[in-house]
Order: structure tokens, then C-alpha cells, then sequence
């Protein structure tokens, strides 16, 4: 286990079946009355004029919401409503990526909002960790991303590509012979991507606890971060958003001052400090969520703040969680009474 990795990204993904419904099942035109609230679901859109991105009220958070209602446990679900009510990001899944691409997309659009959407399928993925998988290999990857893009078509998405990819070949978890593939996938998924009319591509760029940023910014151009519209900071992790900006401007200074967008879903606390150093990352208890995601931030080098991790699903199987990316409503709980 590296103590440098993005940390606890999520491995398992939505069933790809329940994105085709996506699109048929959610209303609302995004002019803020009514519309704006799902048929059949009390979770709405945030005020688009400062976070534009889609809640999905059909997400884990917002089924336990109803079935602490459904049990009479009106201080749970208000609790969980913190986390019901923000956009979070979609971890698109390995089987059917235009089909779910497609349908989370259509209905963010619907909403006039826009998705977030999270590629996590590079060959050799999180090095056989928690989170192990990913495309068979190159040509497959290729082939998903396509796919990928093919679902998204000229509607708003902001993807965040690839947590701990290039992270993970510079700290040598990812090894050597793989490098020089990688890098090429990248930049294709970035050019991909990126002349799609109305998706932005941010390329995950580490965070804040890892020690020696020098030796990314090299490995971050060889990616094609620089063809991307910005970066992503603090994917799945906890340093504090002072921390993170601080980290995104060194490392936006040696790739041509490009912008970022930071992960703030867990962050309210910043890192755990305790137990095994290297897997503080993994489910740390005493966390609270962090910032709503918002384009109104501190600083101007920060285009967002973003829930790239959906809070309360689980980081691996260590500190008694489920396997990455479950949802564990008591940890959900843990993160929502914090940040009260």
C-alpha cells in the first residue's frame, strides 16, 4: 500500500441497467420552480447560478433517506439529506460506459445541469489494491472510452479522469513496462474527450499529502494535462481546502498555469493523523463532509469544488467497511454528524 495514492476511488460502480432509465425518469427544465423537483422524489437541483451540477435523486444517499423515513428515523434521514441534496460524482462502470455515459447525461441535461462524471478503468488500476481492475488492455480502454464519449455527445459533462493514474506511475506502484502505454491512453482519453462540444476534462493530479510534487509535473505533461482543461486535487481524499489549493497552485505553475477543480466531499476535518500511516486514507474515522460543491470558490485558479468520492460509500474493506465503493450508511452518518 502507497501512502501517496488518491485513496479508496471507487472500484464498484452503479448497475449499468439503472442508467438507461435515467433519462425517462427524471423531470424538471432547470428554471428553478417546480420542474426543478424529480417526479416521484422529494431530493431537488441545487441553484444553478453557483453549483451547476446534477443531484441525482435517485443516488444511494436519497434511497436511505426514504428508508429512514419509511422507519420512522427522522433524525437519520435529515442527517443523510446533507448528502442526498448535493451533486456527487458518477463512476461510470466497466460493462455498458455509453449506455450509462448516455443516460446520467440526458438526465442532467433534462435538469439543465450538468453531470459529473468519473473515469476510473485504466489498465493495471490501483495495482491490484482495493480498488484492482480496470480495462483488459490498451485497445479495450480505447474502445470504453469511445464508448464514453459517445454517450456524452454535445451534452454538459465535466469528467474527472483517471484518480491515482498518474500518481501511481510516479511513486513506481504502476510497473515500469506499463508507463509509456499509460501516458499515451491518457492523452487520447484527453483528446478524446476534450473536443466534445460541451465536456470539460480534468486529469487527476494527486493531492496534497504527496511528498514529493516535483516529480509529477513532468509525468502530468507526458499525460497531456496540458491539453485538458485543468486538473483534479484530493480525489477520494482528506487534506483541507486551504491545503489543496496550496498544492494545485505549485502544481499549476509548472504545467502552464492551468486551473483545477478540488474534491472537498470529505475533507471537512482534513486527514486522519492516526494508525497505520499508510492506510489513513482508507474509511479514517472522525471525518466530516467538506464544502458544497460550488464554481463560486477562494481562489481563482480553482474552477470548483467538487463531491468527486460519494460520501458514505466505502473506501475498502479495512477499519470494517464493505468493499470499495458500497455504501455504508453508518459511515455516511459518521460524516453528516461531524459536519453539523
Amino acid at each position: 500500500m502507497y501512502a501517496s495514492r488518491g485513496a479508496g476511488v471507487r472500484a464498484s460502480v452503479a448497475v449499468a441497467g439503472a442508467a438507461l432509465l435515467l433519462a425517462g425518469c427524471f423531470g424538471g427544465d432547470g428554471d428553478g420552480g417546480d420542474d426543478d423537483k424529480p417526479s416521484g422524489s422529494d431530493i431537488t437541483q441545487q441553484p444553478n447560478d453557483t453549483d451547476p451540477f446534477w443531484v441525482n435523486p435517485e443516488g444511494n444517499a436519497a434511497a436511505q433517506v426514504a428508508a429512514y423515513e419509511k422507519a420512522g428515523k427522522d433524525d437519520d434521514a435529515k442527517l443523510i439529506r446533507k448528502i442526498a441534496e448535493q451533486p456527487t460524482g458518477e463512476w461510470i462502470g466497466p460493462e455498458n460506459p455509453e449506455q450509462e455515459a448516455k443516460g446520467y447525461t440526458e438526465a442532467a441535461a433534462k435538469a439543465d445541469r450538468d453531470a459529473i462524471l468519473v473515469l476510473y478503468n485504466i489498465p493495471h488500476r490501483d495495482c491490484g489494491q482495493y480498488s484492482g481492475g480496470g480495462a483488459a488492455d490498451g485497445d479495450a480502454y480505447r474502445a470504453w472510452i469511445d464508448g464514453v464519449a459517445k454517450g456524452i455527445g454535445d451534452r454538459p459533462a465535466t469528467v474527472i479522469l483517471e484518480p491515482d493514474a498518474v500518481l501511481h506511475v510516479v511513486d513506481g506502484c504502476t510497473p515500469g513496462e506499463f508507463h509509456e502505454e499509460r501516458f499515451d491512453l491518457l492523452k487520447g482519453a484527453i483528446e478524446k474527450l476534450g473536443a466534445l462540444k460541451n465536456t470539460k476534462v480534468y486529469l487527476d493530479a494527486g493531492n496534497a499529502g504527496w511528498g514529493d510534487p516535483d516529480k509529477i509535473f513532468d509525468p502530468l505533461k507526458w499525460a497531456g494535462v496540458e491539453q485538458a482543461d485543468g486538473f483534479a486535487v484530493n480525489v477520494s481524499n482528506f487534506y483541507t481546502t486551504e491545503d489543496s489549493i496550496a498544492y494545485g497552485k505549485r502544481l499549476s505553475s509548472k504545467v502552464g498555469n492551468k486551473p483545477f477543480v478540488i474534491d472537498t466531499s470529505r475533507n471537512g476535518n482534513g486527514p486522519w493523523t492516526e494508525g497505520d500511516e499508510s492506510e489513513r486514507w482508507c474509511n479514517p474515522p472522525g471525518r466530516a463532509l467538506g464544502e458544497a460543491p460550488t464554481t463560486e470558490t477562494a481562489d481563482p485558479s480553482v474552477d470548483a469544488y467538487l463531491w468527486v468520492k460519494r460520501p458514505g460509500e466505502s473506501d475498502g474493506e479495512c477499519k470494517g467497511g464493505p468493499k470499495a465503493g458500497e455504501w455504508w450508511p453508518e459511515y455516511a452518518l459518521e460524516l453528516a454528524k461531524a459536519s453539523e
